[in-house]
């Protein structure tokens, strides 16, 4: 499977512009990582074996280095108010220390890109945003920016560690005097770390297996990454490419911008209600509200396979009769449950779960199953 993977992940992220280069690329290269252009970046897919690596996050601990990630710091009296009109989910909720998950709605019905929102103070907020939308974002703000809101992107200045897995509270703990079993799930601290002052330290991560994300300032971004691999040497601590932090997140059933929501599909449609608040203003706020109240015409569900078969994004999604009712957005096989899985758009009338649904892999059509995510 992972020389398969590693064949389509090229294939599908191949960029034409000028690549970009996370702080430690040396260090990926030098660990025998199989980089590949992702989002513009020079990205790390595979150090050793996919499945490895995928196993390591789900019952160990595993690192990514997710530096491509892009991060804004927005400052000022009316901060809060930019970010509610610009962002779907209700940021008033925040309190410091918190963190949202939310998404830019942009001004045709679709999504600009999703986010994190992190609350500093009252004044003070962190946006970190996909890498492939950084500049997009950027001038999607700056353009809504009517409130006076300082805005510094601080995107080449950080670098992002992703500590994932059952393993990595106690490999972390080793680092720091914050204590990390205090903190609940998407909060974060900004501390010690390794030796290293001013490190945000986040309850967050895209895999579901539980874990931390380290923003540190890319001069200490070598020796934060050698501490941690320090830490957890004696637990079996790996690296980890870009294509298991796929597999895992499929395996969660959370969307990644440019597959399963895009600048087209409503947070509506793609079961994202529970990040649009209704009860305040926000970027066309009354088209989403008209789509929850009539009910989405295409739903994002989550399928298994029945027949043998890895779906990929584009494949088509048939019913029984051979008529097309929707589309892969994202499909892999899954390492813990040894079958296909994937999400896709299909019409509301034929998304329930225990449908029966066939996916079109090469001219053939392989039977599978409406599911409810995760899952795992």
């Amino acid at each position: 499977m992972g020389k398969h993977y590693y064949k389509f992940y090229i294939e599908n992220n191949m960029e034409e512009s000028a690549l970009q280069f996370v702080h430690l690329n040396d260090t990926h290269v030098g660990l025998g990582a199989k980089m590949v252009p992702f989002a513009g970046f020079n990205m790390p897919v595979l150090y050793t074996n996919l499945i490895e690596e995928h196993v390591c996050v789900r019952n160990n601990v595993g690192v990514f280095d997710v530096s491509h990630m892009g991060e804004f710091l927005l400052k000022g009296e009316k901060a809060l108010d930019l970010i509610q009109y610009v962002c779907s989910n209700d940021a008033s909720k925040l309190t410091d220390g918190k963190v949202q998950y939310s998404c830019f709605p942009n001004a045709t019905g679709g999504i600009v890109d999703d986010l994190l929102v992190y609350r500093v103070n009252a004044r003070e907020y962190y946006l970190v945003v996909n890498a492939s939308n950084i500049e997009k974002d950027w001038n999607w703000i700056s353009s809504n920016n009517t409130f006076g809101v300082e805005m510094l992107n601080r995107s080449d200045d950080y670098s992002l560690f992703a500590v994932q897995g059952p393993n990595a509270l106690p490999v972390l703990q080793k680092l720091t005097d914050v204590n990390l079993s205090e903190m609940p799930y998407y909060t974060f601290k900004i501390g010690n770390m390794a030796g290293f002052s001013e490190v945000i330290i986040s309850n967050t991560g895209y895999t579901g297996a539980g874990g931390f994300e380290i923003y540190v300032e890319n001069k200490n971004a070598l020796a934060m990454w050698n501490a941690i691999f320090k830490a957890g040497e004696s637990v079996g601590i790996q690296p980890v490419g870009l294509g298991a932090r796929d597999t895992l997140r499929t395996e969660m059933g959370y969307c990644l911008y440019g597959h399963d929501i895009d600048d087209t599909t409503s947070p509506i449609e793609a079961g994202l209600s529970w990040i649009t608040s209704f009860n305040k203003d926000f970027i066309m706020k009354d088209f989403h509200a008209a789509i929850k109240s009539a009910g989405p015409k295409k739903k994002l569900v989550g399928f298994e396979m029945i027949d043998r078969g890895i779906p990929r994004q584009h494949y088509p999604i048939l019913n029984a009769a051979g008529e097309v009712i929707g589309e892969v957005t994202s499909g892999t096989q899954s390492p813990n449950l040894s079958k296909g899985i994937g999400m896709g758009y299909v019409e509301t009338s034929q998304s329930a779960v225990g449908t029966e649904i066939f996916i079109s892999i090469r001219d053939k059509s392989l039977k599978a199953q409406i599911v409810k995510m995760p899952f795992i």
